[in-house]
């Protein structure tokens, strides 16, 4: 844990006491602050007394006693209107903070041996922010990660120790970071997104822009120029000589150029390497050759170890459920059929990513449809081989591909789909294939959550027989 020193001796409030709020109440007192807490669940409260804390309703608290105000991400700040907590912390001047600004603001004073990198964008800060970890830690580096991925921030190791702290930072936590000074952050890319929290796309991605109003001393900005958000950010740090640029096309002063299936680095307007991730199996795809050139630019601000950065890609095991690869059947000949768990692909826009990943797929889809069904994906059926199809969505999904000319058939579940595939597959794929589940839709009308969905999938496989079939 990371104490919080620097509330020392204050009053301090707390409203919401999810993992990272709880997280922030435990450092300021180990910190030496007097610590209020408040939530409106009673089973928080609840916790909150068993460990200790002093529980008081903050509509009837002294808000003039307060020296700030830490605060759930989860929690409005502005939109769709401020929550009641954050109007009296206005109404009373208290500073209005969350768990990544004390983070910050301990790293300032105590953090002088350690290195910070943050991550943010739409889609795949996650998958960056495990990556960047990981190959960090093949490197020989003390790695480790926290933020909007597994560890609330302030969970993570104490300062002092040469440790290089990896974190995912929402937009809801750039919104209350106000000492964000990192020593590298990476903007991966920008779509219309959390509108009702931000109130428009373009506050949306200033607030993204705010991880590089404070880079620290030598510490460097990493950006994307691929879509057009990214790009107009770009434009305006243009004159930082501390920037790198990532994008799909044409020369850059400094960063990475994405190609087929890996990254071409630039120096000072030079082209140099060529990084090949073919042989990576859990980074397919062209969105994962962005995750990968961000990490690995990422990771050499911190380490000079570039061979051991390498070297870690192809030892990625990917996140569960996004784009996983789980196992591999060989076949007669040079037969390879790949088991990959996209389950936490919930929508049209989630699985275009997987189905452009492979030329063969036998793709496992459906569930709770969601508006427009996989209409956006006709695109890329060019790849599908046949699909298997189960769930709520069968009428609507077996509809799309008929009128698009794809083979399909119906199963009644995960489990048979996953069969049916692999039968299918075993038939007709020549080299490489993927057994493919990326649903494009939600996973209620036969799951709790995706989780659990691909924990199906998982089962399913492994059921398909030992002797012929490893985990990768």
């Amino acid at each position: 844990m990371i104490k919080v020193t620097t509330f020392s001796g204050t009053k301090v409030a707390v409203f919401g006491l999810g993992i990272s709020g709880l997280s922030a109440a435990k450092a300021l007192r180990a910190g030496g602050a007097d610590v209020i807490v408040w939530d409106e669940t009673p089973a928080r409260l609840d916790r909150a007394r068993e460990l200790g804390f002093e529980v008081e309703d903050l509509k009837l608290a002294d808000w003039a006693s307060f020296s700030c105000l830490a605060l759930s991400p989860g929690v409005p700040l502005t939109h769709p209107e401020p929550h009641w907590t954050v109007q009296k912390a206005q109404e009373a001047r208290v500073p209005v903070i969350g768990d990544t600004e004390l983070f910050f603001q301990e790293f300032l004073v105590r953090g002088h041996r350690d290195k910070v990198l943050v991550i943010t964008g739409t889609n795949g800060k996650s998958t960056t922010t495990a990556l960047t970890t990981h190959i960090l830690k093949e490197a020989g580096e003390r790695a480790v990660m926290g933020g909007n991925i597994g560890f609330g921030v302030l969970d993570l190791p104490d300062f002092g120790s040469e440790t290089i702290y990896v974190l995912e930072m929402s937009s809801y936590q750039i919104d209350l970071t106000l000492s964000l000074a990192p020593t590298g952050a990476a903007l991966l890319n920008i779509s219309p997104d959390h509108i009702d929290r931000h109130g428009s796309v373009e506050h949306y991605a200033e607030v993204k822009s705010r991880v590089f109003d404070q880079l620290d001393g030598a510490g460097r900005g990493i950006i994307s120029i691929d879509d057009e958000y990214c790009h107009a950010i770009a434009a305006r740090l243009e004159t930082h000589a501390n920037v790198m640029l990532v994008g799909s096309k044409g020369d850059l002063p400094n960063g990475a150029r994405l190609v087929d299936r890996g990254f071409v680095l630039y120096e000072n307007g030079v082209e140099g390497k060529c990084i090949d991730l073919s042989t990576a199996p859990s980074l397919r795809g062209g969105h994962n050759a962005q995750n990968a050139a961000f990490s690995y630019l990422l990771s050499t601000l911190v380490s000079d170890n570039h061979d051991g950065l390498l070297a870690g890609f192809e030892s990625f095991p990917g996140l569960a459920h996004r784009g996983q690869v789980i196992g591999r059947y060989r076949g007669d000949g040079d037969q390879n059929l790949l088991f990959v768990n996209d389950s936490k692909a919930t929508n049209a826009e989630a699985s275009a990513m997987a189905l452009a990943s492979y030329d063969e797929i036998y793709w496992i889809v459906g569930g709770q449809a969601k508006t427009g069904g996989i209409e956006p994906l006709k695109d890329a059926f060019g790849s599908v081989k046949k699909a298997f199809l189960f769930g709520e969505s069968v009428p609507d999904f077996s509809q799309t591909l008929q009128t698009s000319g794809v083979d399909f058939e119906v199963c009644d579940d995960v489990q048979l789909a996953t069969k049916r595939a692999f039968e299918v597959a075993c038939e007709q794929a020549v080299g490489e294939a993927a057994i493919l589940l990326s649903p494009a839709a939600a996973s209620f009308d036969q799951f709790k959550n995706f989780e659990e969905r691909g924990q199906a999938f998982s089962c399913a496989v492994g059921a398909l027989g030992g002797d012929v079939l490893f985990k990768l």
